[in-house]
């Protein structure tokens, strides 16, 4: 019943997802994701209507907090806090600082005088965002640092490290062999909608629709469409 009377209401939700593979993947003929796939179900079993497009982390953030996107997954940002009302969770992701093979890092400490690719508009670790000793290299996307790496133009590259694994294999030519990566974090993913969104939006009706997709397993089944196994 709720679902058809959204429906009748005629409300359409903008999705924005994060351009990252395997979160936001978008080629000349379609999109997908695994987070452009769990948003569209969450959409439908809330029963909203929805345009779903791949943005850039920081288009996103800066468009939730004027409301042109009303929902995203993305991680926690502290300056979205006051703008967004928080959904419901997914399995958390490790984040960490990898290397071509051979070389070794052992600590945040071990990072100092170090070069690090690093996504535009993301934060991953704090001591390391605060760190002077170490280098950050901007990069637009993960494919960007992986070019950056193989060139010896940075010593390693910072982020989740399945996006990082598929930028690497996306990459026709030159093959890279990694090394052990170091864990600096463990964040989660959050499906997060602008306040100003809500004032048109059911968040309770999100959330039931979230949990309903949660309790069916259905966020497992689509990470590994995308072959992304958990424990």
């Amino acid at each position: 019943m709720l679902s058809i009377a959204a429906r009748a209401e005629g409300i359409k939700i903008e999705i924005r997802t994060i351009g990252i593979p395997p979160y936001g993947i978008e080629n000349a003929s379609n999109r997908g994701g695994i987070y452009y796939d769990i948003a569209n179900l969450l959409a439908q079993k809330s029963g909203y209507s929805r345009n779903n497009y791949i943005y850039p982390y920081v288009r996103i953030i800066n468009e939730l907090k004027t409301g042109q996107t009303d929902m995203t997954i993305m991680f926690k940002y502290e300056e979205l806090n006051e703008h967004v009302e928080y959904i419901g969770s997914l399995p958390p992701l490790r984040t960490v600082v990898i290397g071509k093979k051979g070389t070794s890092f052992t600590s945040i400490d071990s990072l100092k005088g170090k070069f690090l690719a690093y996504l535009r508009g993301a934060n991953f670790n704090e001591d390391i965002d605060n760190d002077p000793e170490i280098i950050k290299q901007v990069t637009d996307n993960f494919g960007q640092g992986v070019k950056m790496l193989i060139s010896g133009r940075v010593d390693g590259i910072i982020g989740p490290l399945d996006p990082i694994l598929d930028a690497a294999n996306a990459i026709s030519g030159d093959v890279i062999e990694f090394g052990k990566p170091l864990v600096v974090d463990e964040r989660t993913p959050w499906v997060q909608v602008s306040k100003e969104s809500a004032k048109r939006l059911s968040i309770e009706k999100l959330k039931s629709a979230f949990i309903e997709i949660q309790r069916q397993g259905s966020i497992v089944a689509i990470q590994k469409e995308y072959g992304i196994e958990r424990d």
